[in-house]
């Protein structure tokens, strides 16, 4: 049995730099088309001199497949109408991290006042570009996502122009929101679509399973396959691939991050078959991610067939997400 994707997108992914960037973009560019690179590097992404020559870095690491990254900006508050005009020619969105939330966010934004906002998000309603928003707030770390709902509430109301993607959702009112504001979008993450907290650490500690926004609980997760397995019109694939060495996981003060890049495709195809929507999984990885984006990606054709697939027990320094399992779908080609 087998089933091909078209021009299959992760509208959300961590490719780091240098050894690591060399490591880990050619494992998302042999089998998908176009990703949406998040721009928290260190230093961040914040100028286009920056930004394009990061961008030249992943075109030379993964110059062997058919891809294109799609390049963001590191929010800032203080960006001006001149910049982000120029800027506009070779981004696709800007990416708000909250300051110090999430792995090098430490110079994100530390008040989600709209009035000090408003400035950019003017102008990147004017200029048609995507705000991705890393929502959750300092608060319990159970509560921190459904906390931000009312922060995604007031930007999506006050900006109704302004196309607001809730990056990596984890909560049950992440996914009311999507009905309920016509400019809120989301991406949802395979991790996420399979774990609750309890796998996390319900038992023995698993590192190698431990992201942020944390894994939730089980109405939770099941809010999300509602959504995905769908194909709601509104939500894509984002996988957060976020890569850390063995060094930075396994130890005292485990780094956040669950790398998925290698198994995406397999496992997605494995979980919608398993719930007998095969056919809704295009909709999930590239169709949605068009509409919503505005993007005509490269054509890339991925073959999946129903064979088993033994994840490596680690890609370099890097462990996957189902290291040393076997998956009951296979990439069989990609053309």
């Amino acid at each position: 049995m087998t089933h091909t994707l078209f021009s299959p997108l992760d509208m959300h992914l961590h490719l780091r730099d240098e050894k690591m960037l060399e490591t880990v973009a050619p494992l998302t560019a042999f089998s998908f088309a176009g990703a949406l690179v998040m721009p928290n590097l260190v230093p961040p992404i914040t100028t286009i001199e920056a930004l394009l020559a990061y961008k030249s870095r992943i075109l030379e690491a993964t110059k062997d497949d058919t891809f294109e990254p799609l390049m963001t900006l590191f929010f800032r508050s203080d960006y001006t109408r001149e910049f982000l005009e120029k800027a506009s020619l070779h981004v696709t969105a800007l990416k708000l991290y909250p300051s110090g939330i999430t792995t090098n966010s430490e110079g994100g934004v530390a008040s989600m006042d709209i009035e000090v906002l408003r400035p950019v998000f003017e102008v990147m309603s004017d200029l048609g570009l995507v705000l991705c928003v890393h929502g959750e707030t300092n608060g319990f770390v159970m509560d921190r996502e459904k906390e931000f709902a009312s922060i995604y509430e007031s930007f999506a109301s006050a900006f109704p122009r302004l196309k607001i993607v809730m990056e990596h959702i984890t909560t049950k009112e992440s996914v009311a929101l999507l009905d309920k504001y016509d400019n809120l979008y989301a991406t949802i993450t395979l991790h996420h679509l399979l774990i609750t907290l309890d796998d996390v650490a319900g038992g023995m500690l698993k590192p190698h399973l431990f992201c942020k926004p944390i894994a939730k609980r089980e109405e939770d997760k099941e809010a999300l396959l509602h959504v995905s397995l769908n194909a709601h019109p509104k939500v894509m694939f984002g996988s957060d691939s976020a890569p850390h060495p063995i060094s930075k996981k396994e130890c005292c003060g485990c780094a956040a991050g669950v790398f998925t890049a290698p198994v995406a495709l397999p496992a997605l195809a494995q979980l919608f078959d398993k719930h007998h929507v095969l056919a809704n999984l295009q909709a999930f990885v590239s169709d949605n991610a068009q509409k919503i984006y505005n993007y005509a990606p490269l054509k890339k054709e991925v073959i999946l067939e129903k064979n088993p697939f033994l994840v490596p027990q680690s890609y370099s320094d890097v462990v996957p997400m189902f290291a040393g399992e076997s998956l009951t779908w296979s990439i069989k080609d990609v053309l």
